[in-house]
């Protein structure tokens, strides 16, 4: 159930802004049959959700062509005119570099960038969110910038780092393969943080875009040779605090 400004709003009157099977009729259809009540201050709060997560899914595909390669921290690279490596395989902003510009190079120049999975994560809302904001807010927000997994979080965006329970998972939301039975010969194959895509794949940086019994096959290779649990994706999910994000627009 969705609820505007505390009015229970109908989904076909929220549809009506939207080209049909968008991603965000499929949102909008989750959120109004579930038996959740969804709380929205104002239908523009609404819309900004809907339009993230729209984004959130454009940036993940965009990553996917980008040619940004898989790496184990231990081997991670990146273009040295935008980022600093720091010791544990981490990317930090160059003083003097835009934080715009230098998210949009890891889209244009992805060959000079090799990484993990929970790195690419944020890389994809960090596009995500200088999609929606303005350039300037977007620097204004975000003026250092470590790329790296949920222990180097920026406040901001700590909610993605949490995996929590649902009853509705949606397009945009972060998820998880996990791989118990993991060989020890190959630990980065321990799991598989991917964004849902809204029609049934996930995008999940080394993996490409499957739908889920490809990513658990391609998971399921490397197990330990006794090994008697498959991977599966977790009953959890990463997202942002949409709410806050809105609040962040116009203030000064």
């Amino acid at each position: 159930m969705i609820l505007i400004d505390n009015k229970v709003m109908s989904a076909d009157d929220l549809k009506r802004d939207y080209a049909p099977d968008s991603i965000e009729w499929i949102i909008i259809d989750r959120l109004s049959s579930s038996s959740e009540k969804y709380y929205y201050s104002s239908l523009d709060e609404f819309k900004f959700e809907l339009r993230l997560r729209n984004e959130i899914i454009a940036a993940a595909r965009a990553l996917n062509r980008s040619g940004m390669d898989f790496e184990v921290f231990r081997d991670s690279r990146c273009n040295h005119d935008y980022w600093n490596r720091t010791r544990e395989g981490g990317f930090v902003l160059k003083n003097g570099v835009k934080p715009s510009d230098a998210i949009e190079d890891i889209f244009k120049n992805g060959s000079k960038y090799g990484t993990e999975c929970a790195t690419a994560m944020m890389i994809v809302y960090y596009k995500a969110l200088l999609s929606v904001y303005s350039e300037d807010r977007f620097n204004q927000l975000f003026p250092k910038i470590e790329l790296m997994d949920w222990h180097h979080i920026d406040r901001r965006l700590q909610e993605v780092g949490n995996m929590t329970r649902s009853k509705d998972y949606l397009p945009g939301d972060r998820r998880y393969f996990a791989n118990p039975d993991v060989s020890p010969v190959t630990p980065e194959w321990q799991g598989e943080n991917v964004i849902d895509l809204g029609d049934g794949t996930y995008y999940g940086h080394g993996i490409g875009i499957y739908k889920a019994d490809a990513i658990i096959k391609a998971l399921n290779r490397h197990r330990t040779e006794d090994a008697d649990e498959t991977a599966h994706l977790l009953d959890s999910a990463g997202r942002p605090n949409f709410k806050r994000l809105y609040s962040y627009q116009n203030q000064s």
